[in-house]
């Protein structure tokens, strides 16, 4: 069984640390999927559904935020700005996020502004659409 060492770092905490047998990765041109042996990399990491199987035969999933990743030398490190799983995720709080981030869309406001409110919406979405998944 081929693994590769995984490191997945958020803002707030050390998420995961250890052996694994695949991951996937959110990108701004689809998903990534890695696996022992995989090519060196650098690339930007999207919010979306990270996906991690690990030695046991276990898949995780995390609702990820924008970060980075860089595969080397069968060791992968993901830096992100934030990453839950989907029972940490609190419905209520993700609905009202997507529901104030579509109310910023409507306003007038900067370029930046705008832009921001998209990435909002966007991961409220995500996070939504992560723990409506979720079997408990």
């Amino acid at each position: 069984m081929n693994t590769f060492k995984v490191e997945i770092l958020a803002a707030d905490r050390d998420f995961y640390q250890g052996p694994c047998l695949s991951l996937v990765i959110p990108t701004i041109d689809g998903q990534v999927g890695i696996m022992a042996g995989h090519q060196s990399m650098i690339f930007a990491v999207a919010p979306g559904e990270l996906r991690y199987t690990t030695p046991d035969g276990e898949e995780h999933r995390a609702a990820v935020s924008e970060g980075l990743a860089k595969v080397e030398a069968n060791d992968v490190t993901l830096l992100i700005d934030a990453i839950e799983l989907p029972e940490e995720i609190d419905l209520n709080r993700a609905r009202r996020a997507a529901d104030e981030a579509r109310e910023a869309l409507l306003q007038k406001q900067s370029i930046q502004e705008y832009r921001t409110a998209q990435a909002n919406l966007a991961r409220a979405i995500n996070r939504l659409r992560i723990r409506n998944s979720y079997r408990r």
